[in-house]
């Protein structure tokens, strides 16, 4: 149950985290789509106008009478107030003289020229876009609005009292900015669906391996933990075999003994004073800086002007065992081993604060060394 509670919760976090970032994600896709739309629409309109208040400029220059200009535009015009852009004329007083609805023309011109004023500066398709937004705001519809059309552009035609002017078709166009959305806000839900999903599955498969990886690293540790507990009852078992045998040895000496190969006495130095060590009573041996330092169990320690090698030649291998290059180390003296870095051993030694290690090459052997 719990694995099931955490994916959950992890499916329940992706989709939440998922749905912030997409409401405010989508908000400016959807912007910025519709201003790209929008701008489109105005750079067309604009060129549109141009081009047909040069064509009347001609015209007039060509002494061509207005009313027939006048016809001519209307004819061109006509019935295309319902594309998302047109174009209609008006002369100076603001009567309309053309427009694609027939039944407009001679009304005045009824424009927001704060408008036309905004949209000759820069981030006009801003200035449209807020238009729509609001007026859909105070409008349920914005075909039932009063002003389904404003003028975005106009285009004095030069020797004459006409002007062209460029409108868009707010409904046309926000029919188009409404399905933009509907198509962004799918796209989102889809994509939104296909994201938590992956990311769902991706994280039951990544939590599974990494549970695998875990189980197997937890019984590679359980062994671990296992040859270390014998390792540390071998070691307690064998320092009690030597306690024994040094005390039979002090009770019942033998003439085998007295003539035992390893020494019982190293002659060391305390500054210009030779000290002669008990075998029994080293707890290890340790080389620095080229010196040679022998510690016995009670904290004292002499130097001495032989190698680890040289000394370790004359003790009693089954006693003593060279832990690496730097120490060798008494049997007796081992307080405790602990697992150490990637199958190393590191070895406590009693009553001191030293630490030493057994490299992986070493380990085998110094095991083996426990169970003589």
């Amino acid at each position: 149950m719990r694995k099931d509670k955490l994916y959950f919760l992890t499916f329940i976090s992706i989709s939440v985290i998922f749905l912030i970032i997409a409401s405010f994600g989508v908000k400016y896709f959807i912007k910025v789509s519709a201003n790209q739309l929008i701008e489109i629409q105005l750079e067309s309109s604009k060129r549109e106008a141009n081009e047909i208040s040069k064509l009347a400029q001609h015209w007039t220059i060509e002494d061509i009478d207005k009313l027939k200009i006048v016809n001519s535009i209307q004819k061109a015009i006509e019935n295309t107030q319902n594309e998302a852009s047109f174009i209609c004329l008006f002369d100076w007083s603001g009567k309309q003289v053309c427009h694609p609805d027939i039944t407009k023309v001679g009304l005045k011109v009824n424009s927001d020229q704060s408008l036309i004023k905004s949209l000759n500066e820069e981030d006009s398709s801003d200035k449209l876009y807020d238009l729509l937004i609001n007026q859909r705001k105070q409008n349920d519809s914005i075909a039932n609005a009063e002003i389904v059309s404003e003028i975005v552009y106009i285009s004095p035609v030069k020797g004459s009292d006409l002007i062209v002017a460029a409108q868009v078709n707010l409904s046309k166009i926000s029919v188009q900015i409404r399905k933009l959305k509907t198509s962004f806000y799918t796209i989102f839900a889809l994509m939104g669906g296909l994201i938590i999903l992956s990311s769902f599955f991706a994280v039951r498969i990544i939590g599974s391996y990494y549970e695998k990886q875990l189980e197997q690293k937890n019984t590679s540790l359980e062994s671990e933990l296992l040859n270390l507990s014998k390792l540390n009852t071998d070691l307690i078992a064998y320092q009690q075999k030597v306690v024994e045998n040094t005390e039979e040895e002090l009770l019942e000496p033998t003439m085998e003994s007295s003539v035992d190969s390893s020494k019982k006495r190293i002659l060391t130095y305390i500054r210009n004073e030779l000290i002669p060590v008990s075998i029994n009573d080293i707890s290890y041996i340790y080389t620095e800086n080229t010196i040679t330092y022998i510690v016995c169990f009670d904290g004292k320690r002499s130097t001495s002007n032989d190698s680890l090698d040289d000394i370790l030649m004359n003790l009693d291998t089954s006693l003593f065992f060279r832990a690496n290059r730097q120490f060798i180390i008494s049997i007796t003296a081992i307080a405790k081993i602990i697992k150490y870095g990637n199958s190393q051993l590191k070895i406590l030694i009693k009553d001191a604060d030293v630490e030493i290690i057994i490299s992986k090459n070493k380990a085998a052997e110094f095991r083996q060394w426990l169970n003589i």
